[in-house]
């Protein structure tokens, strides 16, 4: 028996501490809710109506894309209503992360019923210190965010799995997994697309106030990547000390998870397979890097970038993943005999996908929501009126730059999207800090610092409710509330520690990035 599975619900001791007892609070009372596919219906009924409502009401407030004044739009008008049902097949289909998931899942799904990855966790496990799993995983984890929102399909369930097989609770190793991803999405050893995105709206937001003021793409590089550190310490002491010891008193993993992975002995044709399959992939990468050297590669954008997010290299990460992992997982099942004809591999896609119609489900409401919530203008108000509280405090620029952490945080549990609330957040603080010195790089590190601390606690994240389902692996009676309370001692550590390490960045005149200055001066 793991340790996961050494206590029940019911062997609390009788004194805790109080971050228990209010973690505990958390779980109850957030799994009495409604399941998420519920939850998400209920919130869009509740947009409906409180659009309606504020609809009736003005607002002096302007919005920065526009230029025009906030107005709610009202979602329960005849014409709304007959629009959004001509459109909810459409909704559906385009919603992000839904064709992302279910492709990368089917690659990564036969790596796994084919064994290959089961075979390569016991060589990993040969190798890698015990005490090392976690701060590997998370750092594994915060790397992933050079390939976007892959790391949310592949490196997370692989977390659960790595703990699981190392004798661990497999949820610590999801949530682990899951803060290194989405909690340290800011973080990371590489620059990603994310940099050039956000460093154009910093940059229009800015010469708002000096049209001739320009942001480098690179202007926080050596502040994230220094944050990778960061975070996977951070996230080593939160798994081990916090979350793993919480998981083993109060969640038992189900019976039927105890024994599904076998971390045995290899045996010669799983060795010869393994060897197979990862000269394979290995051969694989060495082909699309050599793709990617020419500056005239397909796989770049006009401009020669591959990092771009209008570049084919990026487009194409999730193919990829599909094809880098289903390639090898064939190739090894055939040498052990696992797969004798492609309908074995067929069904092992088909077996992949089983646990992704819960999952299906919850996208269905959950993109309707959030296509009505956008629709509404509810999140652009809740924005904008929490700028403007943030100027008019005026307060000094050490307590502002925490201001626009908190409010960044805060706004993220209503907007999921990090260009969408920078889009909305930025041209506010932006020329308000430079108004008093602060330059709009050091502005823009503390919005990803706030952005990325809370995007595991949020469920306008987009990619939550996959997140749910993967704990609903292990514990099937899991639901928002357990996710909540894991990942909350993890928010707020990394909202803490980040936010300390951004105000050392700036008290030691450390460089954020390129051409990154702390203080605003005007040319001239």
């Amino acid at each position: 028996m793991s340790r996961a599975n050494a206590h029940s619900s019911g062997d609390m001791p009788n004194k805790s501490s109080f971050t228990e007892r209010a973690l505990n609070f958390i779980e109850r009372n957030g799994n009495r809710l409604p399941t998420p596919a519920m939850l998400f219906l209920y919130c869009l009924a509740i947009t409906f109506v409180v659009s309606w409502v504020l609809s009736m009401m003005t607002f002096d407030m302007i919005n920065p894309r526009t230029g025009e004044a906030i107005v709610i739009s009202n979602l329960l008008s005849g014409s709304y209503l007959a629009g959004f049902l001509a459109s909810l097949v459409k909704t559906f289909i385009s919603f992000p992360p839904l064709g992302v998931v279910l492709i990368a899942i089917l690659g990564v799904g036969v790596a796994e019923e084919s064994g290959y990855i089961n075979t390569a966790l016991k060589k990993m496990l040969n190798l890698t210190p015990a005490k090392f799993i976690t701060p590997v995983v998370v750092l594994i984890g915060a790397i992933s965010s050079i390939a976007s929102d892959a790391g949310y399909v592949l490196v997370i369930p692989m977390g659960g799995i790595i703990f699981h097989a190392a004798g661990r609770h497999p949820i610590a190793g999801l949530a682990s997994a899951f803060a290194g991803v989405s909690g340290g999405f800011s973080a990371g050893l590489l620059p990603s697309p994310i940099d050039p995105m956000i460093q154009g709206f910093t940059q229009a937001a800015a010469q708002t106030f000096d049209p001739a003021y320009l942001v480098n793409p690179l202007c926080n590089f050596f502040f994230t990547f220094s944050s990778t550190f960061l975070i996977g310490g951070m996230g080593w002491y939160v798994t081990d000390k916090i979350v793993e010891p919480r998981l083993n008193k109060n969640l038992k993993i189900d019976e039927n998870i105890e024994e599904s992975h076998d971390m045995s002995s290899i045996s010669e044709d799983e060795s010869r397979g393994f060897r197979n399959a990862s000269l394979t992939m290995l051969g694989m990468f060495v082909l699309l890097i050599l793709a990617c050297l020419p500056e005239t590669s397909p796989l770049r954008n006009a401009a020669g970038s591959l990092t771009d997010f209008n570049a084919p290299l990026m487009g194409a990460i999730v193919p990829l993943i599909f094809i880098i992992f289903l390639v090898p997982a064939i190739i090894y099942g055939r040498t052990t005999g696992k797969y004798k004809n492609a309908a074995d591999v067929i069904d092992s896609m088909s077996n992949s996908l089983v646990p992704m119609t819960s999952y299906m489900i919850m996208a269905f409401f959950c993109a309707l929501f959030l296509k009505a919530f956008g629709d509404s203008n509810l999140g652009t108000l809740i924005a904008l009126s929490g700028a403007e509280l943030l100027q008019a405090l005026n307060m000094p620029g050490q307590l502002t730059i925490i201001g626009i952490i908190l409010l960044t945080g805060v706004v993220n549990l209503f907007i999921g999207s990090l260009s969408a609330k920078w889009a909305l957040i930025g041209p506010i603080v932006i020329p308000m800090l430079m108004t008093v010195g602060i330059s709009p790089e050091l502005a823009q590190a503390a919005y990803r610092v706030g952005d990325s601390s809370t995007n595991i606690i949020t469920p306008m994240m987009v990619y939550f409710p996959l997140v749910v389902v993967f704990f609903q692996r292990y514990n099937k009676n899991a639901g928002l509330g357990t996710v909540a309370s894991t990942m909350l001692p993890y928010s707020i550590t990394f909202l803490i520690g980040w936010t300390a390490f951004l105000l050392l960045f700036w008290a030691f005149d450390l460089p954020l990035g390129f051409a990154a200055p702390y203080n605003y001066v005007p040319a001239g």
